[in-house]
């Protein structure tokens, strides 16, 4: 088989992967698919778990329980203690979640990268001009949860949350195909924006949790509700909670994207780079 043929074939699959998890009426699947994943039913329930396992597969065998009453709680599995250790110099800001780095690098003034080629803006994506003003000339790192991955996020350093963000959007695919295909995609989907305060320096981070096609919601530890999604707006809610290197932070009932945002000073870790998987706890930036 030549090189050519090659690359068309891979250009074809892309194409297929793209049209199949993107020109579909996304919004109502990802509601059915919220709805179906927690039906308790065992034959679903089995049948469902056994497809996820195939095409997915996830690694149960670092759950903390043996057995799933639906997909969705097998989706939102969490892990055997010790699953996740957690690197505890005082100088390192540990991975939020388990994920496959994306773009990273230096916030240029205030502009970031989808992928090569493709830009979008701090202030597109918070949505909140004060908030992006604290990241410009900043250090960014994008985080990709595939289905089968643990969902959950947790804590990068010893701090606390400030408020949270909600921007109601989309929810597009944040596979490689689709960000290549779909200009400033993060800024389009349905997001979570945690203002976050480091101990010590009281340094800013912010994590937004990125939803995406089939991700029925974004749940965080300190609100107790699930986000309100009728709204068009942009909602801001006070969160004031405080947390421990690696303590969980909320999760994704299904998998998507987390983007780090770090103010200038910080450096990404030599662990991290385009392409490697990382899991939480595993070192992603280095404190100044």
């Amino acid at each position: 088989m030549t090189l050519r043929a090659v690359l068309d074939g891979l250009l074809a699959h892309e194409q297929l992967n793209f049209l199949l998890s993107n020109r579909i009426p996304r919004r109502a699947l990802t509601r059915f698919m919220g709805w179906f994943s927690k039906i308790e039913l065992p034959l679903i329930r089995t049948c469902s778990i056994a497809l996820f396992r195939v095409f997915c597969t996830p690694d149960l065998a670092e759950a903390k329980k043996p057995t799933f009453k639906s997909l969705h709680d097998c989706f939102i599995r969490e892990l055997k203690a010790g699953a996740r250790p957690i690197d505890r110099a005082p100088s390192v800001l540990v991975s939020p979640c388990d994920g496959i780095v994306g773009a990273s690098g230096s916030i240029r003034d205030a502009t970031l990268l989808q992928i090569k080629g493709s830009p979008y803006t701090l202030h597109e994506l918070v949505r909140d001009p004060e908030l992006a003003g604290l990241y410009r000339h900043g250090t960014y790192v994008t985080l990709r949860l595939t289905a089968g991955m643990y969902h959950h996020f947790h804590a990068p350093y010893d701090g606390c949350t400030e408020r949270v963000i909600y921007i109601p959007g989309d929810a597009w695919n944040v596979n490689p195909p689709a960000l290549k295909r779909i200009d400033r995609l993060y800024c389009r989907n349905e997001r979570a924006v945690l203002s976050l305060r480091l101990a010590g320096d009281q340094r800013p981070l912010a994590l937004v949790a990125v939803a995406a096609v089939l991700v029925a919601g974004i749940r965080l530890r300190c609100l107790e509700l699930p986000f309100e999604r009728n709204s068009c707006a942009p909602t801001v809610l006070a969160c004031a909670a405080h947390f421990a290197k690696g303590d969980e932070l909320g999760w994704f009932e299904h998998g998507s994207t987390i983007l780090v945002l770090a103010p200038a000073g910080f450096r990404i870790a030599t662990n991290v780079s385009e392409g490697a998987r990382i899991q939480m706890g595993q070192p992603l930036l280095l404190h100044p």
